[in-house]
This record gives structure tokens, sequence and C-alpha cells, in this order.
């Protein structure tokens, strides 16, 4: 065990009768401002990477009300963003999820928290790198004009080969301090968001000289959800939703490395869903108004395009500046493959730290303060769950990653929920305190959880996802009920060799008083 571990151990036995146990951690503090944590906050959103691949489908489902389906997605992530400020201004602890659900719940629930937003993460991680592969190799054959090198993504050995050297340079970065991240983000999200906006102003000139490809006239009934036709439409539009807002609560498990701890992660956090509703309402009124929502070559609603629309349309939009737009996607998927590494890895480390796990991933590194046995674990399962399902098959492996809605509902909904139950004795207190304690978590823990149980419904149709299935249940669905169970097993595992976590020996049940 590290220095910095027996340090945060000394402080934790030394508050534990205040706090409840609450301690630091030995994590470098103060090397992150309210700047940089936004900026690693929209890296983690990847918002190029997510918007092409999510505008085509979502278009299809509503129609021109592309914008209003975005905020309609943005209300639950911005009320339940609420109650995360809220819970890390009482308790600023990298374990976010973890640490408020047990404080909230107590052990169980805590640890399914926990195990949510890990589970989510590291299989993104994978899904990041092999999408960062795909367009490494796309912009080579645009910038060469040789199309025949895209092709070599698809080959198994490649691609995996590829991928780890990707997840690799990941790793480094991120066992290296917070600095060094902070940098690195800053280059690849300032290109990432100068392209985007270039992309949408470019795709509003077009409309405006005439020379869109199925140009629409600007309306505001875009912008209401009540003119989509059905019910089903716009949850299928929320439930995409939850994809493209995903991420921005990275800047909360950065809070015990964050200038002002308290407060400015949960000001952070904020800020970035605001920055991101505006970028994406950009971009979704740029581009219906230049190409449409029908099926034509171009159009939104064509599936053959909806893989990744920016792709599709650059060379419409840029002419000879297409490329910059695959590089821009590329740099959106290689940014949030560093930045993602930030959650899981503080996540194990508050877990190891206050003994629901092994110890070992409470481990810091004694030069560059951050997680680096978590990080180093996080990383390597990552690379084994990618490198192992592409040969394997890729219909799991894309499924898989279908089902981390079920998880990111999971413990999104747990964390609302945490605030609206650990602050019970201080909502009358004030306005305030009920707004943003108990009304604006509990309705938006209330949304994540009835999508939660409607994407389990939705999963168990063969037709979801990949349309694979399993004894004519959807592959979609096993997968996240196994690795829910997984998640149950592992629990009741570290219950018989860790009983002091599950006694609340190291981590107490509590409210705010």
């Amino acid at each position: 065990m590290s220095d910095a571990t027996a340090q945060g151990r000394t402080d934790a036995s030394e508050q534990s009768g205040e706090t409840g146990g609450l301690s630091k951690k030995g994590l470098s503090a103060g090397s992150v401002g309210l700047i940089g944590a936004i900026v690693i906050g929209v890296s983690c959103i990847a918002p190029a990477y997510t918007f092409t691949a999510a505008i085509g489908p979502t278009a299809s489902a509503v129609g021109l009300q592309v914008p209003a389906i975005i905020l309609a997605g943005f209300i639950p992530m911005l009320l339940v963003a609420f109650g995360y400020r809220e819970l890390n201004r009482s308790m600023p602890d990298s374990g976010t999820s973890f640490t408020w659900a047990t404080r909230a719940f107590g052990p169980w629930i805590g640890w399914l928290g926990g195990w949510g937003l890990i589970a989510a993460t590291i299989l993104v991680l994978s899904n990041l790198a092999g999408v960062a592969v795909d367009f490494l190799y796309l912009l080579i054959a645009q910038i060469s004009g040789n199309a025949g090198i895209a092709d070599l993504a698809a080959n198994p050995f490649i691609n995996v080969i590829t991928c780890l050297a990707f997840m690799a340079a990941a790793t480094a970065i991120s066992y290296r301090d917070m600095q060094t991240t902070q940098r690195v983000q800053y280059l690849l999200v300032g290109f990432q968001i100068l392209v985007l906006i270039v992309f949408a102003i470019a795709a509003i000139v077009h409309v405006a000289n005439g020379s869109g490809y199925d140009p629409e006239p600007i309306a505001l009934e875009w912008f209401n959800p009540f003119a989509v036709d059905s019910f089903s439409a716009v949850a299928a539009g929320l439930s995409l939703s939850i994809f493209i807002f995903w991420g921005w609560d990275v800047t909360l498990t950065m809070n015990e490395e964050t200038e002002g701890s308290a407060t400015t992660p949960g000001r952070a956090a904020t800020l970035t869903v605001l920055i991101i509703v505006g970028l994406y309402l950009l971009l979704s009124v740029s581009l219906i108004a230049f190409a449409g929502v029908g099926t034509g070559e171009y159009g939104l609603g064509n599936e053959s395009i909806q893989e990744n629309v920016f792709f599709h349309l650059s060379h419409l939009v840029l002419g000879p500046f297409a490329w910059l737009v695959s590089l821009a996607v590329l740099s959106s998927s290689a940014a949030s493959l560093q930045s993602t590494f930030v959650s899981p890895a503080r996540t194990l480390l508050a877990m190891g730290h206050y003994g629901a796990i092994s110890p070992k991933f409470a481990r810091v590194s004694p030069r560059f303060f951050t997680p680096g046995y978590a990080t180093i674990v996080s990383a390597v399962v990552a690379s084994v769950f990618y490198a192992v399902m592409r040969f394997v098959s890729e219909n799991v492996l894309w499924d898989t990653i279908t089902a981390l809605g079920m998880m990111i509902c999971l413990y999104y909904g747990i964390t609302a929920f945490a605030s609206v139950w650990y602050f019970r004795r201080t909502y009358t207190r004030s306005v305030r305190n009920f707004v943003f304690q108990l009304l604006c978590p509990g309705i938006g823990g209330l949304i994540l959880i009835v999508l939660f149980f409607t994407t389990i419904i939705d999963s168990m149709d063969p037709a979801y996802g990949s349309g694979s299935s399993i004894f004519g249940v959807g592959l979609v669905f096993v997968l996240g009920m196994v690795v829910l169970g997984l998640g149950v097993a592992l629990m009741i595992v570290q219950y018989v060799r860790r009983p002091a976590f599950f006694r609340g020996e190291t981590l107490t049940k509590a409210a705010e008083n």
C-alpha cells in the first residue's frame, strides 16, 4: 500500500466520528479548475462521435422535432445533475454514486450503484477504442485517396492491435497527473468543438445560398415535442438522448482533485450539460435545415448514412475540407477514451478505500497522485473484453454496449433517489432545498427508472439491437441481465470476504442534518 493510501486510511480513522468514514484518498488536491473540469466533462460525452451516430435514428423516430427531443432528453439530465450537485456539496467524494448511495441507503444499494457506473464506463471504453480505430483508417483513406485503407478496420487482427495501441496510449495519459490529462483534452476537445461549429455554420450558409441538399425552412415547430406523432416515438427519442448526454458526471468523480471541491464540480456538471445541449441544438437545426429528414440519398432519414451522418454529408458541406470532420470524430472518440478512464478508476479507488473491494484498488501513485492500480485494471478489463468479443461475435460486442442504457439509467436513478432520501430532514428549511434536493432529483430519478424498466421490456424483443436472440429472447436483454447478475454475484463474494463494509463499519448510513 502506498504512502498516500496509508495517509488516506489515517484520515479516515480520524474523521470517522464526524463524517461517517468519509475521507481523502491521496489524490492531487486542487489540480483541476472549473474550465478544466468542463472540458473533461464535454470530452467524456464525445459530442462529435455521439451526434454523428444519434442524429439519423432520432430523425427517423421523431422527424423534424429532433430539437424538441434533445430538449426533452436534456431535462432529466439537468434535474439529476442538480441532485449530484447537492450531494457533492455535502459529501465531496470521488466515489460519487457508490459513496452517496451507501450513505443514503446503506452498503448493498451503494455497491450496486458503484457497479452500474463501473460496468457502463468500462464497457464503453472498448466501444470508444473501436470507434477510434474505424475513424483512424477512414481518415487515412480520405487523405490518401485510397478507399481500400478504410477496409483495414474490418480485419480483426489489425483492428484489435490498433485498438490496443489506442487503449495503451489513453491508459498512459490517465496514469499520469491530471495536468497532463487537461493539456491533452484542451487540444482534442477544442479542435472537435471548433470543427462542429464550423460545420453547422457552413450548412446554414448553404441553406441561405440555396445550395442545401433538401433544405427545410427553420421553424419553431421543430422545438415542440407535442408535434411528434406518437408517445412511442417520443420514448424512443428519449432513450437515444440518454446516450447523447451521458458522461457529464465525470466532473463529479474528480471532486477531490478540483479547486473548491464542494462547489466547483457541481457547477462544472451543470455548465457541461448546458454547453452540450446548446451545441446539439445548433447541429440538429443546421443539419435538418440542410438535408431534411427524408430518406433520399443524403436525407437524415436514410438508414444507409445514419451510422455516420457527418461523414456522408461532409463533402457537401465542407467540400475539400471534408476530412476535417473525420479528424474531429477521431479526436472526439480518442479524447473520450482517455477522459472516460477518470470515472471507473476513481470509483474503484473509493470502493477499495472504504473496504467494499480489494484494498489493492485503493493504491494511489506516489509520483502522480492518480489511482494507478484501478486505472490499469480498468484498461485491462476493457481491452480483453473488446479483443475477445471482436473475434467471438461482433453482434455480442455491440449488443452488450447497447445494453449500457440499463446501467446508465440504473446508477443515475439510484444517485438521484440518494439525494431525495439523504436530504429528507432538510427539505422544509428553504424553497431552494425543496427544489434542488427533492423536486428536481426526484422527478429526474423517476424518469430514469421508468426508462430503465422500459429498456428492459423493449430489449426482450429479438428485433432489439442486432436482431440476435437466445431462446426467443432478445440478446440485448440477456446481456444486460448477465452484466447486472455479475454485479450481484461479485457483491455477494465481497460480502463474504469483506463483511466490515456491509456491516456499515467503514462507511456509515446517515442523513443530512
